[in-house]
C-alpha cells in the first residue's frame, strides 16, 4: 500500500493528526506513508520516524504540488483537513481512492467521505482523524504507542511558559499573568523558563522588561523537533492551546492548558495527545475572573509541590 496522509495547515493541526500516521505504520508496517503538508512542517515531518516521506503543499505553485503528488503513483490517500484547493489537487491526481470527512464543498472531490460532525467535540481532534483509517484499513484498531515522538531526553526540573496565541484558541491568560504565575513558584526548586516563536517578539521584549525574578529565556528560533526535544526535557509546559502545547502532547510532557470556553476551542476538542494524567486543562474567557487566575495558580503550586 503506497498512502498520502494530507494536513496543510497549522503545527497544532499537523500534531494531531499523527496518532493516524503511527497507528498505520505500527500495525501495517509494509505501508508506505507520505506527508502532505505546509511550509512550516516540512523539516518536522521528514524528522519523524514514522513518516518515509513528506511532499510540500505549496500554495505559490499548486502545479508542481500536483506533479510532486503524480509522481508518486498513491493507491489512496487520506485526508484530516479539506478545502476546495486541496480537493481539485487529489482529483487531478488519479488517486483512485480519496477519503476525507464528510464536510465543506470540498468534500465532492473525494470519494470516501466519513461523517463525523466534529463540530459536536464527542471525540478530540486526534480521535477524529484517527478514525479516518477505518475507510482503509477497517480492522485497525485505534491505538498507538506513546509517547507520540519518541524522544529521550533526561527530565529537568523546569517549567516553561509560552504565552503564544494559537490558530484554534479562543482562550489564553493576559501576558502579565503569565509572569504573575511564574512568580508565584519563583522561590521553588523548578528553574522557570519563557518560551517564544518566531512570531512573538512583542510578547519577548514585554516579558524581558517586565521580569522582576531569575527566568531564563528560551528564543525557540530553532526546527519544530529540538523545540520538542527541550520541552520532552521539561517538567511541566504552561499555555494556550497552541502548536507547542500539542508539541508537549506528542512528548507525553506534563501540560497546564488554557482553551477557550466554547465546545468548539474546548479541550474536548483540542486535548493534548497525552496521558489524561498528564493534563491539567482549563477553560477560561477573555474577561476570565480573578478568582479563575487563583485556581490555576493554586493548580501550578499543585504541581511543583511548592507552598
Amino acid at each position: 500500500m503506497n498512502l498520502l496522509i494530507t494536513r496543510h495547515d497549522k503545527i497544532g493541526d499537523f500534531v494531531v493528526t499523527l496518532p493516524l500516521f503511527k497507528a498505520i505504520k505500527e500495525q501495517y508496517p509494509t505501508t508506505r506513508i507520505t506527508a502532505l503538508v505546509s511550509k512550516i512542517n516540512y523539516k518536522f515531518a521528514k524528522d519523524i520516524e514514522f513518516i518515509d516521506d513528506v511532499i510540500l503543499y505549496n500554495k505559490n505553485d499548486l502545479d508542481r504540488t500536483l506533479q510532486d503528488i503524480k509522481s508518486r503513483n498513491f493507491d489512496a490517500s487520506i485526508s484530516a483537513y479539506i478545502d476546495t484547493e486541496l480537493g481539485k489537487i487529489l482529483y487531478k491526481s488519479g488517486i483512485k481512492k480519496r477519503v476525507a470527512p464528510s464536510t465543506k464543498l470540498a468534500q465532492f472531490f473525494f470519494n470516501k467521505r466519513i461523517r463525523q460532525r466534529r463540530s459536536k467535540a464527542l471525540k478530540t481532534e486526534w480521535q477524529y482523524n484517527l478514525d479516518l483509517a477505518r475507510a482503509i484499513f477497517p480492522e485497525i484498531k485505534l491505538s498507538f504507542t506513546k509517547p507520540l515522538l519518541n524522544i529521550k531526553e533526561k527530565k529537568e526540573k523546569r517549567v516553561v511558559f509560552h504565552t503564544g496565541f494559537g490558530g484554534s484558541s479562543d482562550g489564553n491568560l493576559k501576558i502579565d499573568d503569565y509572569i504573575n504565575l511564574a512568580r508565584s513558584i519563583k522561590n521553588s526548586s523548578y528553574e522557570i523558563a519563557f518560551s517564544f516563536g518566531p512570531d512573538d517578539e512583542k510578547a519577548k521584549e514585554y516579558i524581558e522588561t517586565n521580569l522582576d525574578f531569575e527566568a531564563y529565556i528560551y528564543d525557540s528560533k530553532v526546527t519544530l523537533m529540538d523545540f520538542a526535544r527541550y520541552i520532552a526535557s521539561s517538567s511541566l509546559f504552561v499555555s494556550t492551546s497552541t502548536g507547542p502545547m500539542h508539541l508537549a502532547g506528542a512528548t507525553n510532557t506534563m501540560t497546564l492548558s488554557f482553551f477557550g470556553d466554547s465546545l468548539f476551542a474546548s479541550s474536548k476538542r483540542w486535548a493534548t495527545v497525552s496521558d489524561e494524567s498528564l493534563q491539567n486543562n482549563f477553560m477560561i474567557n477573555k474577561n476570565y475572573s480573578k478568582d479563575e487566575y487563583l485556581k490555576i495558580e493554586k493548580r501550578l503550586k499543585e504541581i511543583v509541590d511548592y507552598e
